[in-house]
């Protein structure tokens, strides 16, 4: 089929079918363009060593179920590592699912509050009690945790009155849910001294994933973005408003450390 023949057969389909046009421009290749030529970042974030972020890393996971959709292992011990490296004592994030990162991070800061769309919305989204109750599991019950119900993008931030120390994204990985959700933060932080930290950042430690970078480098000011790295070995991108020493991500670069895991498991 010839590429007139092929173009024609698109159009009627996305005539007949709108929805399509969405899933063109949604396109997580399309994003990767746009972020190459608006912004010229190549390879994505300048990456910063995990080990050179917090020397002789080591970190105890307490609340993690290893089930769907939650952050890695690493991803939360690196939350943890940020939070007792800067003595963070204000914590908020956006996502709550399981509740295991603000469990964890609720080990080291003295609070930490969490949103969440209602329960009511959650089983609109996929009608199953299950999936319902498996939000806020690890995290309903801690005395330092507040849960809002809420959707994120309604939310009116500034009604916490305080000014947060460190921001964990991981809410709806969309590109306008991405923009907006860090638009929204960057008004409740102090972004001189400040750390955010979006999940997802990539699909996996080695591949970007271009829509939800979109969204960051669209939600933060540009003078801000020289603060903006990928962790290695994580899927988080963070803003830390500091230089670091950082480079280009390579892919299949040979290991530059090793990582020593202990797992234990105990009924609950």
């Amino acid at each position: 089929m010839s590429k007139l023949l092929k173009l024609i057969k698109a159009l009627r389909l996305i005539v007949k079918k709108p929805r399509l046009l969405n899933i063109i421009i949604n396109e997580d290749d399309n994003f990767r363009d746009t972020v190459h030529k608006k912004y010229g970042l190549l390879n994505g974030l300048p990456q910063i060593g995990i080990t050179n972020l917090a020397p002789n890393f080591n970190e105890t996971i307490n609340h993690y179920a290893f089930l769907d959709g939650g952050s890695s292992p690493l991803d939360i011990a690196l939350l943890k590592q940020l939070a007792k490296k800067f003595k963070i004592k204000s914590y908020l994030e956006i996502g709550t699912w399981r509740g295991e990162s603000v469990a964890n991070v609720a080990e080291v800061v003295d609070e930490c509050y969490t949103i969440n769309l209602p329960d009511e919305e959650i089983f609109k989204l996929l009608p199953d009690s299950n999936y319902v109750a498996s939000h806020r599991f690890f995290s309903d019950k801690l005395k330092n945790v507040t849960h809002i119900n809420s959707h994120s993008q309604n939310f009116d931030y500034k009604s916490l009155k305080k000014v947060f120390e460190m921001v964990f994204i991981d809410g709806d990985h969309h590109y306008s849910s991405v923009k907006s959700d860090t638009k929204s933060v960057f008004e409740v932080i102090n972004p001189e001294h400040s750390i955010v930290v979006w999940h997802d950042y990539s699909f996996s430690p080695e591949s970007i994933r271009w829509e939800v970078l979109n969204g960051i480098l669209d939600g933060v000011d540009k003078d801000y973005h020289k603060y903006l790295y990928h962790v290695s070995n994580t899927n988080c991108a963070v803003f830390i408003p500091q230089k670091l020493i950082a480079r280009p991500m390579v892919k299949y670069e040979l290991p530059d450390k090793k990582f020593i895991i202990n797992i234990s498991a105990k009924k609950i």
